[in-house]
């Protein structure tokens, strides 16, 4: 990235194992591998960029890295350096296979730190020990929100997270209530995490390069709202303040809370104003209207 300078990398740390542009093609040329759009592959191949995630995901040596979506294995070889193990999963038969022989070959005696589970992200219930502590990820676009919010819901040591995803998903999972592009991932990452943006990624550092730009996002856990009603039943009056996001509170929760009249009853109960709309709500509010709900 033009705005961002290379660190001075020091000897050894993995950095000259990265793969660049002719690896990354040469490599899934070999493999007989052209890029999905139905896993959403796109492979980065500026190693600028995967020294920047490593460096933006604040990572310690004694950090367990979950990795989803490894591909080739660019991010992969720069994370192994830096942490204690790193368990990546990946959905595709053909890349799972090939990643523990890439780090064999480009850094040998790093091997022994990944561990590859052939596995949908989205149908993972647990994960070998180590157990993670940090998601650090490039996501394919089409399942980036859905996977972040089952991993931090199954996986509960995961304690910080830096992905990188389409850029408008980025701004919706770090948006603040009252901001245009706020809604159900922007609540529901909230529930989980502090959610902050992190920077912007240029569409050429991929291949295929994608259509539109991407951007990094950082999590870090934190207690959700106390409250009286489960994830769950908060997460329904989530759903039904956006299905209907022009409507009042009154009109939307009308559904969810059996008429309109009731859903003001309830919104009035968790002294939240039946006139407002789901976008200016923080998680807090839409956990206090859940709570009240299970009272009335």
């Amino acid at each position: 990235m033009s705005d961002e300078s290379e660190p001075v990398t020091p000897p050894g740390d993995g950095a000259e194992h990265l793969l660049g542009p002719a690896e990354v093609r040469d490599l899934a040329s070999r493999l007989g591998i052209r890029p999905t759009k139905s896993w959403g592959q796109n492979f980065v191949i500026d190693k600028g960029t995967v020294r920047r995630i490593v460096r933006v995901a604040g990572l310690d040596p004694e950090d367990v890295v979950l990795e989803v979506g490894p591909g080739l294995g660019s991010l992969t070889l720069a994370l192994l350096p830096q942490v204690r193990h790193v368990t990546a999963v990946e959905i595709d038969p053909t890349l799972a296979a090939q990643l523990p022989v890439t780090v064999a070959e480009h850094d040998a005696h790093l091997a022994g730190r990944l561990t590859v589970l052939q596995a949908d992200a989205l149908r993972i219930t647990g994960l070998p020990d180590p157990q993670p502590t940090a998601l650090v990820a490039n996501l394919p676009y089409n399942v980036a929100v859905p996977v972040v919010l089952h991993l931090l819901a199954t996986v509960p040591t995961l304690e910080k997270v830096l992905v990188m995803v389409q850029l408008e998903v980025a701004e919706r999972l770090a948006a603040t209530p009252g901001s245009k592009v706020y809604g159900v991932p922007s609540v529901k990452a909230a529930w989980y995490a502090d959610v902050s943006g992190a920077g912007r990624i240029g569409r050429n550092v991929f291949w295929p390069a994608p259509n539109v730009d991407s951007g990094l996002v950082r999590m870090v856990r934190s207690e959700p709202p106390a409250t009286t009603a489960t994830r769950e039943q908060v997460f329904a009056v989530v759903d039904a303040a956006f299905a209907q996001r022009r409507k009042t509170l009154r009109a939307a929760l009308g559904g969810w809370a059996g008429s309109p009249a009731r859903a003001e009853e309830v919104l009035r109960e968790a002294e939240v104003d039946p006139r407002a709309r789901g976008e200016v709500l923080s998680v807090e509010d839409f956990a206090r209207i859940a709570a009240a709900g299970r009272r009335l």
